[in-house]
């Protein structure tokens, strides 16, 4: 299958058609997608409006961001300890 990137706003209204009736495998031979995606997706999106998707969206890249800073100042700390002990 193609990959392909969607957006909060097609996922949610991917769900919401599942809200509404529509059937798992119908929509992701319609949407082109697996059954495992979708189950995903439902797991993640689930009752959520597209406001709500894009902040968790921006909360986890911020997260990212933040994770990758506090190992950068690990690693210059733990560098820094190890100078320290050879010097003295």
């Amino acid at each position: 299958m193609k990959r392909t990137i969607r957006t909060e706003e097609q996922i949610i209204g991917i769900l919401q058609e599942h809200e509404a009736g529509a059937k798992c495998a119908d929509l992701c031979r319609k949407h082109g997608m697996s059954e495992g995606t979708f189950y995903a997706w439902k797991a993640k999106y689930s009752g959520m409006t597209v406001s709500e998707a894009k902040r968790l969206k921006a909360l986890e890249d911020e997260n990212a961001k933040l994770k990758r800073l506090l190992a950068e100042q690990m690693l210059d700390m733990a560098a820094m300890k190890e100078l320290l002990s050879k010097k003295w």
